[in-house]
């Protein structure tokens, strides 16, 4: 029923084939539009639009390592590191 196409990526203008299986797949999920960029720019448009997370450094409240948490710690809460708060997520 279906056949690969060969397609041209609008980005970086190299061909890539839009295969049998992909294009069975599109017409599951209800596509419409065949893909207009190949793998490789995909995944680089995606990777671009995800803002890197930003690390602080804290001290861990339970045994005192120095470690990183992915919010701005607070004087008044206890941070703890990943092991120290898998161990309280346990309990």
């Amino acid at each position: 029923m279906y056949e690969d196409k060969t397609l041209i990526c609008k980005d970086c203008g190299n061909e890539f084939i839009f295969s049998a299986g992909e294009q069975e797949f599109y017409a599951e999920k209800g596509f419409v539009n065949e893909p207009q960029r190949c793998k490789e720019c995909r995944f680089a448009r995606k990777a671009a639009a995800k803002a890197p997370r930003e690390m602080h450094d804290a001290i861990c409240a339970s045994c005192g390592a120095a470690c990183k948490v992915p919010f701005q710690p607070k004087d008044d809460r206890p941070v703890y590191c990943s092991e120290c708060f898998a161990k309280m997520s346990e309990e």
